[in-house]
């Protein structure tokens, strides 16, 4: 039998619809056995559910009164619900929608080939009729039942759109994520992408206008600043980047004041600071792979990342050329930091690499002063009076701020061999840091 809970409440049956459940009620309490097909749900949780965590005296009675009924309207299809203890489930063996969307949705997230990742979203949001329980569930019970599968749309379409990018459709982007970002005016993922697709499409002070709306509700409603990847594209197509104009091919770099720094893809300067051009796994190394060529790179990427200001950056690139050899000393000491940061989060269980990062953020604590920012806010900065070592340890106690958050948890790794760059990814479906800078070459063969 077919149930179908995204959107109104639907049972079909060799195509025809059934009607199920006379009440509301019951068609929740059905819901709920089926989003947990083979597991039991207990009565406590079927009251909870239904009445909000304020049941009158006779839930249990009213529960099992359900329970009978719903058991009539379905045994001449061959569905049963079991008793367990106290509780009760479905046996698995029936189509449910939203198991369906969500076994799409992340078997597109893992797959590499664009063309093959829209096919697969395509199926999966075609079985989005609305909200889960549209016509059953308050907004209450349906954020308790399932809160997650909005996310999970959400993300889809976002997905979604980044493929289509790279397959140049960049006018059916604009159609379909014009009304979606109306509705999510702070989801600076599908506004980075409509900016990317309104700029292929001539449109380039549409994007900009975009941008400025967008950053002032992320001030307004949430008291932030556009992250790095919206800022990122902002850049870009204020200085008519040529390579947002260039589908399937990979972008590797940004140019600040003269100096090629990553493609900023991670979303924590701690795994911006990890991230090179084309890859850490790469045997030999690709040209230009190592993007701390020197001094002035570092003092501008610290810069670029938030990490020091504009004067203090200055200050940097001054005492590099007055003192070139500490220069190259501090240079050394950033690359044996990266590589161990590098280390410590892509291997949880690598306590050395672990010990030698907190050295240095022990070292930066030393030398850490409290600062009041632009936007009135205060924020712990690394001092010019570490010097040269500065770069070094701003990076440290950012390093130390991702690893004692929760977002750790989140940080994947790009699986292609020739790139590996580190990305947090709280949606759990990005596996692949990003379609247009993942290192892969136009005509090749999708990594395995």
């Amino acid at each position: 039998m077919e149930f179908r809970l995204l959107g109104p409440f639907e049972a079909c049956q060799d195509g025809q619809r059934v009607e199920l459940g006379s009440r509301r009620q019951e068609r929740c309490i059905l819901a709920v056995l089926l989003l947990d097909l083979g597991h039991l749900v207990t009565t406590d949780r079927l009251i909870d559910l239904l009445w909000h965590g304020r049941p009158p005296a006779s839930a249990r009675g009213a529960v099992h009164t359900y329970i009978g009924r719903l058991r009539a309207s379905l045994a001449p299809y061959g569905v049963q619900i079991r008793t367990g203890g106290d509780g009760y489930l479905i046996e698995r063996g029936h189509h449910v929608d939203v198991e369906e969307f969500s076994r799409l949705a992340h078997k597109a997230s893992g797959t590499a080939d664009p063309a093959q990742r829209v096919g697969l979203l395509d199926r999966a949001l075609a079985l989005w009729r609305g909200p889960l329980l549209a016509d059953t569930a308050d907004g209450e019970l349906r954020d308790r039942l399932y809160g997650p599968i909005e996310e999970l749309r959400l993300t889809s379409l976002e997905l979604r759109a980044e493929a289509q990018l790279v397959l140049d459709r960049h006018r059916e982007v604009i159609n379909e994520l014009t009304p979606l970002v109306a509705r999510h005016p702070t989801r600076e993922e599908l506004v980075g992408t409509l900016m990317t697709a309104l700029y292929r499409g001539g449109r380039q002070a549409e994007a900009l206008a975009l941008y400025r709306v967008t950053r002032q509700k992320l001030i307004e409603e949430l008291g932030v600043e556009p992250g790095m990847r919206l800022r990122e594209v902002h850049r870009r197509i204020l200085r008519d980047d040529h390579r947002l104009d260039r589908p399937n091919r990979p972008v590797y770099e940004v140019r600040v004041h003269e100096e090629s720094l990553p493609w900023s893809v991670g979303g924590h300067p701690a795994l911006e600071f990890c991230n090179t051009f084309a890859g850490w796994g790469h045997h030999p190394p690709l040209p230009g792979s190592e993007w701390l060529r020197a001094y002035r790179t570092l003092a501008v990427w610290t810069g670029h990342l938030g990490l020091a200001d504009d004067v203090t950056v200055s200050r940097l690139i001054e005492l590099a050329r007055r003192e070139p050899d500490i220069a190259a000393v501090e240079l050394e000491n950033a690359r044996a930091l990266r590589t161990r940061l590098y280390a410590c989060l892509t291997d949880p269980d690598d306590r050395s690499a672990f010990d030698a990062v907190a050295r240095h953020a022990e070292a930066a604590a030393r030398t850490l002063v409290f600062r009041r920012d632009a936007d009135g806010r205060g924020r712990w900065r690394a001092d010019l009076a570490a010097g040269l070592r500065l770069p070094v340890h701003a990076v440290a106690w950012s390093a130390a701020e991702l690893l004692s958050d929760p977002r750790r948890s989140t940080i994947r790794v790009c699986p292609d061999e020739r790139c590996g760059w580190l990305f947090l990814d709280e949606s759990g479906m990005r596996r692949w840091c990003s379609l247009a800078t993942c290192g892969r070459n136009e005509g090749d063969a999708p990594c395995r």
